[in-house]
């Protein structure tokens, strides 16, 4: 049944439950399902956990900005923090726990229901993936939080427990996990949670959880560590071995990964895991083009772009002269994936609605804090408001897990060639790209942004964090992977645009024939008759260029030379304390017996 449940959500399934205030644990927590009148039915569960499902969609585009991925004028928690005299006073979102409610109420009473064993551990199972999911974000966040597992009466003592620590807390996820992975169904409808996505979560999850005690030492948990990668590696080798999932491709490494991002039609595609599948007047997706093409608050940052490989598999840091390359000069024989992710030379803009520069040839619309630099990873290139209202989004895609199987074996120092060509390889097939192989040389870009990563195949472990970097670019997995890796420091470099050697006229199409013309900060841009035209008759494009603090168009780093500036004062990313958050300064006023952790007052 096309789209099966996302429609069901569409059709107001997800009633089941009253919103409820932020407060901890929603101090009355109170439900519109009384437990004496519900749970009688099959169908009573599977409308209740349907009333679970939070998975994001469209958003997950625009998810990398404030990382070295992606530079942005709008105002981010972790901007805030670097740039700021951050407290739990002033950092106070995320102690929200009417999700965790939701779950325990079902987990609660959902076994009055008169149906089989397998239907009950089924539903438990995805009751318990829910709870697993949002206790690890929890983690991620405070490392250390109150574990709860049951609905709490408004007079429970444990409403004032402390925290429970990390080590307990991670236990009890894995366990949830652990059961969800033994009995969620095969569920083969369009949308629904299934044993493949229980899986990938874990995979997911478990990587995280592995990296982050390996490389952070402050939590004194680095024994541990392989225990998780080992779950990681299993659980992602699950996935791998039911065999019903491939990497999408066609043979048209052009075009391929692109249709991935720009699709209608997902529901049948082999790498898609889990989707958000969207249909015009049904379930819109909330698309909007303004976030990745127009100069509203997005765009890709340099590091990204310098981060594809050339097209014979080599760094293109080791190209003689590849910080002074122009625009142009940036996509010669690059990464197929470089021309899916980024806007690239001669590429033909055609939904302009939100480009003043209009519909045509694509000609850079330079703005301050901009890199200059455009994103075409999920954006729509189609005038229909039907076919950006029916976008579907691959939430999870099994790209994902095979990056997922090589980077847990490269941590476990188990990695093989075969491997490396059972997932990394997989992946690169797809762009027609060169194999990784075993003894690749490590490379000195990588190893200066990730000094403490370890392995007996560092080469091929570095490559393996530039293809999930790579392939995994603007899908919102970037923050997470440099806060595991301890590597938040790489924020603190501002990302930088365009690089422009001097003033003057620049061929930004690949036509050889300029298109702009940068002038003095200091000079008025003339009036329309008395813009230069180019060989083709076409007036050039000026703009006034200058340093930060000036009234320029845009800035560049040496005032009239260098690569466009977008956040000129990024701040200071301090460690380990900003890798955590802390509890919010209301919360610990409620629940006195919540500590502050890392530093955080």
């Amino acid at each position: 049944m096309k789209k099966y449940i996302q429609l069901l959500l569409a059709a107001g399934l997800l009633t089941v439950v009253s919103g409820c205030n932020d407060e901890f644990l929603d101090r009355v927590p109170q439900t519109e399902i009384s437990k004496d009148k519900y749970f009688n039915s099959e169908q009573d569960l599977e409308t209740y956990i349907l009333g679970l499902y939070d998975f994001g969609g469209t958003g997950i585009y625009v998810d990398d900005a404030s990382t070295d991925n992606a530079a942005t004028t709008g105002a981010t928690e972790i901007k805030s923090i670097m740039v700021g005299n951050p407290s739990s006073a002033t950092v106070n979102a995320g102690w929200d726990w009417t999700a965790l409610r939701n779950i325990n109420f079902f987990l609660d009473n959902f076994r009055k229901a008169p149906i089989s064993e397998e239907a009950l551990n089924h539903y438990e199972g995805l009751a318990r993936f829910f709870r697993a999911r949002f206790y690890m974000e929890k983690v991620k966040r405070y490392s250390n939080v109150p574990w709860y597992d049951h609905v709490l009466a408004t007079n429970d003592e444990a409403l004032n427990k402390p925290q429970d620590n990390r080590e307990f807390v991670i236990g009890k996820i894995f366990e949830d996990y652990a059961f969800a992975a033994q009995h969620v169904r095969d569920d083969n409808r369009s949308g629904a949670v299934n044993n493949a996505t229980v899986l990938t979560y874990q995979a997911r999850h478990a990587l995280y959880e592995g990296t982050f005690r390996k490389y952070h030492s402050e939590l004194n948990l680095q024994a541990s560590a392989n225990g998780f990668l080992q779950i990681a590696r299993d659980a992602a080798k699950k996935v791998i071995d039911s065999g019903d999932y491939s990497v999408h491709s066609t043979g048209k490494p052009m075009e391929d990964y692109a249709s991935l991002f720009n699709n209608t039609s997902l529901e049948s595609n082999k790498e898609v895991i889990l989707g958000t599948f969207n249909e015009q007047d049904k379930i819109n997706s909330g698309w909007w083009g303004a976030f990745m093409f127009g100069n509203y608050e997005a765009s890709p940052a340099r590091d990204l772009l310098q981060t594809y490989l050339m097209k014979d598999g080599t760094p293109f840091t080791s190209q003689a002269g590849y910080a002074a390359k122009l625009f142009t000069e940036e996509f010669k024989n690059r990464d197929p994936r470089l021309y899916q992710t980024f806007a690239y030379p001669g590429w033909e803009l055609v939904n302009a609605t939100t480009y003043s520069q209009g519909a045509g040839i694509y000609i850079q619309q330079f703005a301050k804090n901009q890199s200059g630099y455009h994103q075409l990873k999920g954006f729509v290139n189609q005038k229909e408001v039907a076919v950006a209202n029916s976008l579907d989004t691959p939430l999870l895609r099994y790209a994902e897990v095979l990056l997922t199987y090589a980077e847990a074996k490269a941590e476990l120092n188990e990695l093989a060639q075969a491997d490396l060509d059972l997932s990394v390889n997989k992946v690169r097939a797809r762009a027609g790209m060169p194999k990784l192989t075993l003894n690749a040389t490590a490379d000195a870009t990588l190893k200066s942004q990730y000094p403490s990563a370890t392995s007996s195949t560092l080469g091929a472990l570095l490559e393996i964090r530039r293809e999930r970097r790579v392939e995994l670019a603007m899908e919102g997995f970037r923050y997470d992977d440099l806060m595991r890796w301890n590597a938040g420091k790489l924020i603190e470099k501002e990302p930088e645009g365009l690089y422009f050697p001097s003033l003057g006229n620049y061929d930004l199409t690949g036509d050889g024939v300029v298109d702009v013309k940068l002038i003095p900060v200091s000079s008025a841009i003339p009036a329309e008759a008395n813009k230069e035209s180019n060989s083709l008759g076409k007036k050039l494009i000026y703009y006034r260029v200058g340093p930060v603090g000036s009234d320029a168009s845009f800035f560049l780093k040496n005032g009239t030379s260098g690569t466009i500036v977008t956040d000129p004062e990024r701040g200071t990313f301090q460690e380990p304390k900003y890798y955590y958050r802390p509890v919010p300064k209301s919360q610990v006023t409620l629940n006195p017996n919540l500590k502050q952790y890392f530093g955080w007052e």
